[in-house]
């Protein structure tokens, strides 16, 4: 059966299959029947991102919600974590997110939150899809007294904003820390600084202008060079990068380098070791993650656990494990005593609150782990085929693992949300891990392209 879903919900070009305004109609006819009890009216939570093309979508999706039968609550421009966040604080039975995350404008996407805000399990999307993709659905209506309604909620951002603000310690602040944070023109541009500003920072703000076209337009997780300029510039303690979405979190130190998300990883396991408070010692990691962070774990008494590549799969092995913390080296950073989701804004505050407890410089703190020399590299394809069914590739494959001896490895996946396969080399020597991603990716663009 053909996935509407890929690792993070749908994503696509606007009004190219699947974005288009009858999918997302179908969609939340479809969610809608499938969510929807005769014993009681069930409760929609739909926020989006700054996108222009929000509009489209939230309004077909509150169409086939109401058709069926569900009250919509409109929350407006919230990051994705926020809607996790109001569907459990609001009681309701489903969360929706629009937005693309780090993706440019012109694209948008779909994802839905459980009653708890978790997202949702592949066989519970696979139903879904089926219904949507189906030739002649069979949509059970409620009667005309049984539609639903659609309500605007004017205080979700100060809901967010209390529960974040409590996230972070009720008896420290944030008094003598400038902070430059980047909210990529994006679904924070009206929640960071305002967090950060009350805990007692002084904020330098970039990237809250959202027109609809400017989100994640060189700003913003994908470009930390931006955030780095200004932290060295304005001579601030440390630089917030969000995406689009604000659901990850790249971080920049006083003296303008880059961490990612497996250093801030490292920093707040050895944290949450040091407070027993870190169950089993286990932190939870993609294969995206570098070698350097499972090595660091094992010299301190920890482990990592690998998941394959989308935070929905880490939060599911924490479930599973009882874990407290897990993440990705993109900056998606789960703390499951706080969110059931990553959470760039509140990753910042644990990471601030650690510099708070410990009083150091965050390129004092940020040395705990030197990543391997990685190499990622994207070959856009014509194509997707199993990559053992491509003899040429796991031979070429071997011979680099075997080059290597045990000091670095090799990882090929394709993209969930793109016609992209990934390269990803990693080792101790920087010029032969680029050799080896140059070579893997030339030979895939020759039998994939």
């Amino acid at each position: 059966m053909k996935r509407l879903f890929g690792t993070d919900g749908l994503r696509g070009e606007v009004n190219t299959f699947p974005m288009t305004p009858e999918i997302a109609l179908r969609l939340g006819l479809a969610a809608g029947q499938y969510f929807r009890d005769g014993a009681r009216m069930r409760r929609v939570v739909i926020g989006k991102d700054t996108r222009l093309s929000g509009y489209i979508f939230e309004t077909a999706l509150t169409s086939g919600f109401c058709a069926t039968g569900m009250d919509v609550f409109l929350v407006g421009p919230l990051p994705t974590p926020a809607i996790s966040f109001l569907t459990r604080n609001m009681r309701a039975d489903l969360g929706v997110v629009i937005s693309a995350s780090h993706n440019p404008f012109m694209d948008n996407g779909i994802k839905f939150f459980d009653r708890h805000g978790y997202k949702l399990p592949d066989e519970v999307e696979d139903e879904i899809s089926a219904m949507v993709l189906a030739q002649d659905p069979k949509w059970d209506f409620p009667p005309p007294d049984q539609v639903g309604r659609a309500h605007k909620i004017q205080d979700s951002r100060g809901r967010y904003v209390v529960y974040l603000k409590h996230s972070f310690s009720e008896v420290l602040t944030l008094d003598g820390f400038k902070i430059v944070v980047d909210c990529a023109h994006g679904a924070a541009y009206s929640v960071a600084p305002v967090v950060l500003e009350e805990l007692g920072a002084e904020v330098i703000s970039v990237g809250v202008a959202p027109n609809g076209l400017n989100i994640n337009d060189r700003c913003g997780s994908l470009h930390p060079r931006v955030v780095a300029d200004i932290v060295q510039d304005e001579g601030a303690d440390i630089g917030l990068a969000l995406d689009g979405d604000a659901d990850r979190l790249i971080v920049v130190d006083e003296k303008g380098q880059v961490l990612d998300g497996d250093q801030i990883m490292a920093l707040c396991a050895l944290d949450l070791m040091e407070q027993e408070k870190l169950n089993k010692n286990l932190l939870v990691a993609t294969v995206m993650s570098n070698m350097a962070l499972e090595l660091f774990m094992r010299d301190h008494g920890g482990r990592l656990l690998r998941t394959p590549v989308g935070d929905r799969y880490v939060v599911e092995a924490m479930r599973r494990e009882n874990a407290m913390l897990g993440g990705e080296q993109s900056g998606h950073l789960i703390f499951r005593e706080f969110s059931t989701t990553g959470d760039g804004l509140l990753a910042a505050l644990q990471l601030l609150r650690i510099m708070r407890d410990t009083g150091k410089l965050l390129s004092e703190l940020a040395h705990l782990l030197e990543p391997f020399p990685q190499v990622l590299k994207n070959v856009r394809l014509s194509r997707k085929v199993p990559f053992e069914d491509i003899p040429a590739v796991g031979k070429a494959v071997a011979a680099v693992e075997k080059d290597m001896a045990g000091k670095g490895r090799v990882l090929l996946r394709y993209s969930g949300t793109e016609n992209l396969a990934r390269v990803m080399v990693e080792g101790q020597d920087k010029d032969n891990v680029e050799q080896y991603a140059d070579e893997l990716a030339e030979l895939l663009k020759k039998h994939l392209g």
